[in-house]
């Protein structure tokens, strides 16, 4: 029996950042990388390719720091405000979960 992939879908998703990432909030996932038991996504900013980095695909599920899709602002607030969101600011993702790539 073959094991189910995780995130099988990664590939071509796009997200919206709660907070600015680099200036930008939309991105588009380019790339996939398994390293153990780890996924990661290449993350591209839509308007602007040269802003890219790796993020561990555990953290885009979680809602308080990326939505599915590209959110507008107003789209965001109505979603935030029809939530369960505690009003804590964005964390900094640690090392194993995000890295920036040169």
């Amino acid at each position: 029996m073959t094991k189910k992939q995780k995130f099988p879908y990664l590939v071509g998703s796009k997200w919206t950042a709660q907070q600015k990432v680099d200036g930008w909030r939309h991105f588009q996932v380019v790339n996939r990388k398994n390293q153990g038991k780890w996924v990661y996504a290449e993350m591209v900013a839509s308007c602007d390719p040269n802003v890219r980095f790796w993020i561990n695909a555990k953290l885009l599920q979680d809602r308080s720091q990326w939505l599915g899709g590209w959110q507008s602002l107003q789209e965001m607030e109505a979603i935030y405000s029809n939530s369960n969101f505690s009003e804590t600011p964005f964390i900094e993702a640690r090392d194993e979960n995000l890295y920036i790539v040169d």
